[in-house]
């Protein structure tokens, strides 16, 4: 089989508004037809619905004939219903042109119809895959924040006239991320090759709860640096694990806001533990030398893990490595649970699968996959997107307040209650400003929420560091009110903005075949600086001041915006060829266009000038498929 070779299309703007795009359509030969000749098929390109065949989709340069019947060959070689899967299959070239298409039933087009007007029109399993993500993000989220409590009791037990015990107890704080970082992020592959998304995320909760019970144990500061370090391994491997699980089990209408829900519920769980702080805090030490209540808080972070361990025997395994595995009935079987309708299940199976064998390497070597990462520009440029969102998650200062607040609110003027009150209070707003980032990631997309908030973060970080300056003795409530007001505006835009993005663009950066790979270097990144944070703090602090410190971590929220500015491509809305032209564009190109158009911007906007739109920074090309299976597709018959 052939392409078509001969329909030239000129290039048009895409619909108004984004300037971004230039669609082309160009064609790429590959084998020829074994039966009959292409421009047959060419000439039965007459319906609605074939017209309507998506830019950006890679079946577009077929006729829904010959797409019908790749969807035949793929449900025979593979056992499942042929006609479901020829009916899903003209689906997926021509996605919003299903009212069209004559050989639907009713049933079908009013589902496919529902699926498109209605937001949350999915099933209960895929609800369930939600939850599961929710909870084992949570895990995370406490797993973060107990030691925000238990840091109050513990350096006076195991660090008591320890030399540089600044350092120490960074060290010890820090140790599940150093974990992370040089580690178990990379070994994510390896487990999620062997065991699959689900039982991955089980034995990464497992290891989790077991580091949290043996830090309540633990006699001695080395100890525990050994414990938190061993919890570490299940911390890495579940962040790299479960927003690619989110992503490849949710449609791509809901896929930023439902994968968002991971920073959403590491949010709700780093509340969580500030609560089990409170919950401790009175605990006596009933004949335990070294304390009990730091203890309890600590081991407290097992109980979310042990409830994910529970749910995951009830959830599907991903669609993707089912196929990556070859085991394509079971990935439609999965998909059957994950959709409202079969027709919808069967679309994204054959879907899905077409892209899988476009790339061609998804059982690719480890080493392979992580040279390509930075070899080919394509990946190069999504993993600098991740780098630079992973990099200022940790450095735009967050985690120092997670981690540090009660602290921090001692050094105010608080009492160690009343500062675990207030970091309750950090950490409710922290989970609850994520919501309208929950509503608007999705419409407005993932460069303006960054854009919008790194700015304002800064600002108030000055706020709340400037606020140190202010004479304890002589204005106590005024000192008091200007750090929580900085620290809590702070949390609030950092939960609108810089909170929820960077797993959701991390889980979208990557092409399918490198999204393990990518993810492990996604997320050792996170974990690496996540670490520098941890341990550096108490030393800034004592060296720069809180005042110096905070402004450090206001200075890199203004270089945040300016990075995401320059590197940053918009990956809201974009099939994954269009993402694949959007990342194929040189960084340089993509900054200078990015500078002008800021620039533009800035004088439309401003100054009022009547300046015109630049010509399109990404031209799409829509290509053929050329692997080279689909040539034997006219030798699979159709018997009515």
């Amino acid at each position: 089989m052939s392409a078509p070779t001969d329909n030239k299309v000129e290039a048009t703007q895409a619909p108004a508004g984004d300037g971004l795009f230039e669609h082309t359509s160009s064609s790429s030969s590959v084998s020829e037809r074994k039966h009959k000749d292409p421009s047959d098929l060419e000439s039965t390109r007459s319906t609605p619905a074939e017209a309507s065949a998506e830019r950006g989709n890679v079946l577009a340069q077929y006729t829904e004939d010959q797409v019908m019947q790749m969807g035949r060959h793929y449900a025979s070689k593979h056992g499942m219903d042929s006609e479901l899967f020829a009916r899903a299959a003209a689906v997926s070239r021509s996605p919003q042109g299903f009212n069209s298409m004559p050989f639907l039933s009713e049933e079908e087009k009013i589902g496919l119809n529902l699926e498109e007007t209605k937001k949350w029109h999915i099933p209960p399993k895929l609800f369930a895959v939600i939850a599961l993500g929710s909870m084992a993000a949570a895990v995370q989220g406490m797993d973060e924040s107990v030691i925000n409590g238990a840091t109050l009791f513990y350096p006076r037990f195991f660090l008591k006239n320890t030399h540089r015990a600044d350092l120490i107890e960074g060290l010890v704080n820090g140790s599940p991320y150093l974990c992370c970082a040089v580690f178990s992020c990379w070994t994510s592959d390896l487990w999620n090759r062997n065991l699959g998304r689900k039982w991955t995320i089980f034995w990464s909760c497992a290891i989790s709860a077991l580091g949290c019970i043996w830090s309540g144990f633990v006699n001695n500061w080395w100890h525990l640096f050994i414990a938190r370090f061993f919890m570490g391994i299940g911390v890495g491997v579940n962040s790299a694990t479960v927003p690619a699980y989110a992503a490849e089990c949710i449609p791509s209408r809901i896929r930023g806001s439902l994968v968002m829900l991971w920073q959403f519920f590491t949010a709700v769980g780093i509340m969580f533990g500030y609560v089990s702080a409170l919950a401790f805090y009175y605990v006596t030490d009933h004949g335990v030398g070294s304390g009990l209540n730091w203890r309890l808080m600590l081991g407290s972070a097992c109980i979310p893990a042990f409830i994910v361990m529970c749910q995951v025997p009830f959830v599907p395994e991903s669609p993707r490595w089912l196929m990556a595995k070859g085991r394509h009935a079971e990935a439609f079987d999965s998909l059957l649970q994950l959709r409202k309708e079969p027709i919808s299940a069967a679309r994204d199976t054959f879907y899905q699968y077409v892209l899988l064998q476009e790339e061609n390497s998804y059982d690719a070597s480890f080493f392979r996959k992580f040279m390509e990462l930075f070899t080919i520009r394509r990946n190069r440029n999504g993993a600098l997107g991740a780098w630079i969102v992973m990099f200022m998650q940790q450095f735009c200062g967050i985690n120092v307040i997670a981690y540090y607040s009660s602290s921090i609110f001692v050094s105010s003027g608080f009492t160690e209650i009343s500062a675990l009150l207030a970091s309750w209070g950090f950490g409710m707003l922290n989970f609850t400003f994520a919501i309208p980032a929950f509503l608007t990631i999705d419409k407005f997309g993932r460069r303006f929420l960054l854009l919008f908030t790194f700015p304002l973060m800064a600002i108030f970080l000055l706020v709340a560091g400037f606020g140190f300056l202010i004479d304890q003795e002589a204005n106590p409530k005024g000192r008091l009110g200007m750090i929580i007001m900085g620290i809590y505006l702070f949390a609030a835009v950092y939960s609108s903005g810089e909170g929820p993005v960077p797993f959701t663009y991390a889980a979208e950066a990557f092409p399918l075949y490198l999204r393990d790979v990518g993810m492990s270097f996604a997320t050792a990144t996170c974990w690496f600086f996540n670490f520098i944070l941890a341990f550096s703090w108490p030393n800034m602090r004592a060296t720069f001041t809180e005042t110096g410190a905070f402004c450090w971590y206001a200075a890199w929220n203004v270089i945040g915006f300016f990075l995401v500015l320059w590197f940053l491509p918009e990956t809201k809305g974009l099939t994954l060829e269009e993402l694949d032209d959007v990342f194929s564009v040189s960084a340089m190109k993509h900054a200078r266009w990015q500078t002008a158009e800021l620039w533009d911007d800035l004088q439309r906007n401003i100054l009022r000038r009547n300046i015109p739109k630049q010509p399109a920074l990404y031209e799409h090309q829509r290509m053929a498929i050329t692997n080279p299976e689909w040539n034997d597709k006219s030798e699979v018959s159709h018997v009515e």
